[in-house]
């Protein structure tokens, strides 16, 4: 049976990365998408044209249902041995006084309820405690949650600092079980995330405040990402790994 990984958010930016360097390491790859199915599949053709096995699923990551569909997928690939938890949101700009309900409960069901579910059907095929071969875990934080993002994602940075702290408590909890959870905390990187939050210039205005001058890119997250799903960071959990540039 192939080794499978699955990964939320996989059919653009940084999810897409991840897709497509963890099929170069030989994993079968399962992702989820929501709205790209187009790029999704043509994704999926990408990889099986360079002698890999991917899996594009139409997931909503917010629905319990959707992830239940996405890991009966993979399991029809091979056995679960490792999770990316990429898919998120953010919404625009605007200060708390304007948040709606809404935009919180969409906020915080992609980026932290769907993490948390999608972390448990991993744990349930993975855990040695019920019989699984053990695995790793990445969770996708990010530099707002210490930075705060006021004026701009301070809900998006609650969201993604309620990451780290699920990261931390989680890689106690089956630390003993063949399981490691980490988490990575990309800065500003170059993808379609800042036009969707309704600021297309956002890395022309912020690359200054960056100590290296400049945006990162998906590909150097996926390769943190990646590096702590391999046996090279056999000893590490509970960690989460900042990608910022010195930020």
């Amino acid at each position: 049976m192939k080794k499978v990984m699955v990964i939320t958010g996989g059919s653009r930016g940084i999810g897409a990365a991840c897709v497509r360097l963890a099929a170069k390491r030989g994993y079968a790859v399962c992702f989820s998408y929501v709205s790209s199915g187009q790029a999704a599949e043509a994704l999926a053709a990408e990889v099986e044209a360079a002698g890999g096995t991917a899996r594009a699923v139409k997931s909503d990551v917010a629905k319990e249902s959707d992830i239940l569909e996405l890991f009966a997928a993979a399991d029809e690939m091979g056995t679960v041995c490792g999770l990316v938890n990429n898919a998120g949101v953010v919404d625009k700009s605007d200060r708390v006084e304007n948040y709606s309900a809404e935009r919180l409960e969409r906020m915080y069901g992609v980026n932290v309820i769907g993490s948390i579910l999608c972390a448990r059907e991993a744990i349930r095929r993975m855990s040695t405690k019920h019989g699984g071969q053990g695995g790793a875990i990445v969770n996708l934080s990010s530099a707002a949650a210490y930075l705060g993002s006021p004026n701009m994602y301070v809900d998006y940075a609650g969201a993604k600092a309620a990451i780290d702290t699920f990261t931390k408590g989680l890689s106690l909890e089956v630390a003993g079980e063949g399981i490691r959870v980490n988490a990575v905390r990309p800065g500003l990187i170059d993808t379609e995330i800042h036009a969707s939050g309704g600021e297309p210039d956002r890395l022309e205005r912020l690359s200054h405040t960056v100590p290296m001058g400049r945006a990162g890119s998906a590909d150097e997250i996926a390769n943190a990402v990646l590096w702590l799903m391999s046996d090279e960071a056999s000893y590490i959990t509970g960690d989460s790994l900042n990608v910022t540039g010195g930020r």
